[in-house]
């Protein structure tokens, strides 16, 4: 699972009274929550990656992205699997999140139907996509790259490994790395997010 991967190296760093308002759990540093999300999203992966979960109808739709979203962060925060309610500094304005959503799963599936793109490809524009609208208060990136591992699976493709098998072992460089291929995604070039996702 390489949602690891991407943590900060910040464990000792204490929770904002912001975040503590927001937790179900009574948590004091980023290292029990990181421990604690780690555990949900595991187990949500494992219900994500069943047969039963890789066959549904629904599977490339809003609702399964909200459904999955609520697994990955329930019993941790009020909002799982809500959309935000407040503006952020990047993202889609809250009014358009759900137009925004729904159309990133509507395109996914015209592009998986029609062979717009290879398979993996199709999943890492979805997941870009989601990481631009950017819909949740927290968890988008670890959300998205498991829709897209949720996409591949369902269609029996190579697994995506999100620089796991890279030689940048640094959670930092990792992260780093990730966050430049995003901002080349931004520009149009959608060759250092594959890369990445590939390796």
């Amino acid at each position: 699972m390489t949602s690891d991967l991407f943590q900060s190296d910040d464990h000792a760093t204490e929770l904002s009274a912001e975040e503590k308002r927001e937790l179900i759990p009574s948590l004091t540093t980023r290292a029990e929550l990181n421990e604690v999300e780690r555990l949900k999203i595991h187990a949500a992966r494992i219900w994500a990656m069943s047969a039963r979960s890789l066959h549904r109808a629904d599977l490339v739709s809003d609702r399964f992205g909200r459904e999955l979203h609520a697994r990955m962060f329930k019993q941790v925060w009020h909002w799982a699997g809500q959309y935000r309610k407040s503006e952020k500094n990047l993202g889609w304005e809250v009014h358009r999140l759900n137009e925004g959503v729904r159309n990133a799963f509507d395109d996914a599936q015209v592009w998986l139907q029609h062979g717009t793109y290879p398979l993996e490809e199709s999943a890492v524009r979805l997941h870009h996509r989601l990481v631009a609208i950017h819909p949740w208060p927290n968890g988008n990136g670890r959300h998205a790259r498991l829709v897209a591992d949720v996409v591949v699976a369902a269609h029996r493709g190579v697994e995506l490994t999100w620089g796991a098998a890279s030689e940048r072992v640094s959670p930092d460089d990792l992260r780093r790395s990730y966050i430049a291929a995003i901002h080349q995604a931004d520009r149009g070039h959608m060759g250092p997010l594959l890369e990445f996702a590939r390796s």
